[in-house]
């Protein structure tokens, strides 16, 4: 999977400016991405912080979908797949209040990798969990802020 970060960061302006405005609010940037992990930064300005000062729970939903979904973007599109795919339910834990630049950051490419084979094999949707964490290093360092885990169903087959 050889995207550069460049094209994945237009792609993921493209995409929120077309489907989902919400997401292009909140400026996120994609800054890592390989095979297993990807790692998105979101600011913490007006846009995204609450009355108290951190990041608001709605921009932390925000960049832990991101995390959590956009390996099967680029993953889909390597193998010439087409993949619907949807989160059907979240489990956020709150540990500590970000109040500075926050990091989604997710290591469950093979998982999505499983999934694509499953689905692409049997014809059916598949379900399993992915993780996000969420960190603030300006501030915090390595410490997780928040914890993140969606359950990503996703249904897909070779391009005809």
């Amino acid at each position: 999977m050889a995207v550069s970060l460049r094209k994945a960061n237009w792609f993921l302006k493209l995409f929120a400016w077309r489907y989902i405005p919400l997401i292009g609010f909140c400026s996120p940037k994609i800054i890592r991405m390989d095979d297993k992990t990807v790692e998105v930064t979101m600011p913490h300005k007006w846009r995204t912080k609450n009355h108290l000062g951190s990041i608001y729970f709605g921009a932390l939903a925000i960049g832990a979908d991101l995390a959590g979904a956009f390996l099967v973007f680029t993953k889909a599109k390597a193998r010439g797949v087409n993949a619907n795919f949807a989160f059907k339910d979240v489990e956020g834990k709150f540990l500590k209040r970000p109040e500075s630049t926050v990091h989604f950051i997710s290591h469950d490419g093979d998982v999505i990798d499983q999934m694509l084979d499953e689905s692409i094999a049997t014809g059916e949707r598949v379900n399993r969990p992915v993780s996000v964490m969420v960190t603030c290093p300006e501030k915090n360092g390595d410490d997780v802020m928040a914890s993140f885990t969606l359950t990503l169903s996703i249904k897909a087959k070779a391009r005809s």
